[in-house]
């Protein structure tokens, strides 16, 4: 059947027409039904629900036909980044509040305080805390005050001066004697002199046997255990900062020299123990 004949046959009548007819209405409805569905799920999500147009796969990206074929565009969702401002750094106090600051922190320590953390209490610069310490320093020996400011165990404290230890000794005492005995103190010099040393190196230099005295020191926390010997595995013992802070030194080369106590004939007498 040729163009020509379809062009010019009559339109159809009866049953067909009606069926034809019938066919068309139905996808008609079936376009606008799939039209107002796509409408309704655009108005849930909030989008516009304008006709797409048209795109060849060639042109159209992988992510958009992927969105495409769902019938529902991907969302991207961008988190939101919290920004904490950073605190602003503490003022710089004056000098003079500085130092009465420090004064005040010193006379209630009940052990040396390192300068660090007079720095974060009083929330100052760290490179001030020291020289302000010397200057509290050199002003008390300067006005001749009975007491000193001076640096012990790695850190700062207020002392009596030794020129007023009698006074003092006196009052603190009264009668009551709280000094270690001579078999302690003489441990305690080995101890300070010669660590880390083992307890048979101490009773060595002693010539008689340390080790109640040992047990004492510790309990008192004036020596602690600092490891062991590699060879023989005994413990080794050294002085702490307790100690240090007993005796207002600052580190154990503050000790005084032990060559001008030493008996003269000191060789002869450690060739003849050896």
């Amino acid at each position: 059947m040729s163009a020509e004949d379809l062009g010019s046959k009559p339109p159809l009548q009866g049953p067909e027409s009606s069926k034809i007819s019938a066919e068309s209405a139905g996808s008609a409805e079936s376009a606008e039904s799939a039209g107002s569905a796509g409408s309704a799920e655009s108005a849930e999500l909030g989008e516009p629900s304008e006709p797409r147009e048209t795109v060849g796969v060639a042109e159209t990206p992988a992510a958009q036909v992927g969105e495409r074929a769902g019938g529902v565009p991907r969302r991207e969702v961008v988190g939101r980044r919290r920004v904490t401002a950073a605190p602003e750094p503490a003022p710089d106090l004056p000098d003079a509040e500085l130092r009465g600051a420090l004064e005040a922190i010193l006379l209630v320590v009940d052990e040396p305080v390192s300068e660090l953390v007079l720095a974060q209490v009083l929330e100052q610069p760290a490179e001030r805390i020291g020289p302000m310490l010397d200057e509290i320093a050199a002003g008390y020996t300067a006005a001749g005050h009975g007491f000193e400011l001076r640096r012990a165990a790695g850190g700062w404290r207020l002392y009596t001066r030794p020129e007023y230890a009698t006074y003092v000794e006196r009052f603190v005492l009264d009668g009551q004697s709280v000094r270690l005995t001579q078999a302690a103190l003489e441990t305690l010099a080995v101890v300070a002199y010669k660590q880390p040393v083992t307890r048979s190196r101490i009773s060595a230099i002693r010539g008689v046997n340390c080790d109640g005295v040992i047990r004492t020191l510790v309990t008192r926390g004036l020596i602690e255990e600092c490891g062991a010997e590699p060879d023989s595995g005994a413990f080794l013992y050294r002085t702490t900062t307790l100690f240090l802070e007993k005796l207002g030194l600052n580190t154990v080369d503050e000790l005084p020299p032990l060559a001008p106590f030493l008996p003269d004939d000191v060789e002869e007498l450690a060739d003849a123990t050896r």
